[in-house]
């Protein structure tokens, strides 16, 4: 129980987090059923594409030996990352929760959908920024913060 009471706060995180990437995926999905993409602005466009690969479409895969191998080992790497925030202190607790939640959300996919939707096109005139969704932002921020703190902060403690 104790272990629970300790780490309330990013079990919140991860719960919220995972619910807001399937609330935007389920909803992105209905949305653009009969469409591909929505035009938002001459920034930003909502481009559904099913992405089964790993970060960024890196070795996208057709479901098979390969693509359930790398699944394993997410799993294997987001079961050490949950062990990490347990043993870890405030501040690297929020910040796994961040990367923690958004894998989640990612690896539901993979294991139900054995794809993951990304949606959200980021791009100036004809430059584009690889597609991603909700989890990947949380994931970025997580490990961006985390090198960060690393960097700056620990190096002080020395």
């Amino acid at each position: 129980m104790r272990l629970v009471k300790e780490n309330y706060l990013s079990l919140i995180i991860i719960f919220l987090i995972f619910a807001m990437d399937r609330y935007s995926k389920n909803k992105i999905i209905l949305l653009l059923e009969n469409q591909n993409s929505l035009f938002i602005n001459d920034y930003l466009n909502f481009n559904l594409v099913f992405n089964t690969g790993i970060g960024f479409g890196i070795l996208s895969l057709n479901a098979g030996l390969f693509y359930n191998a790398i699944s394993i080992i997410i799993f294997f790497v987001i079961f050490f990352l949950v062990i990490y925030m347990f043993k870890s202190k405030k501040m690297d607790k929020v910040l796994f929760s961040l990367i923690i939640g958004g894998a989640l959300g990612n690896f539901y996919d993979r294991v139900f959908f054995k794809a993951v939707p990304d949606f959200i096109d980021l791009h100036f005139n004809d430059f584009h920024w690889f597609s991603f969704n909700v989890a990947d932002i949380f994931i970025s921020i997580g490990v961006l913060f985390m090198i960060i703190n690393e960097l700056a902060f620990k190096k002080n403690e020395n």
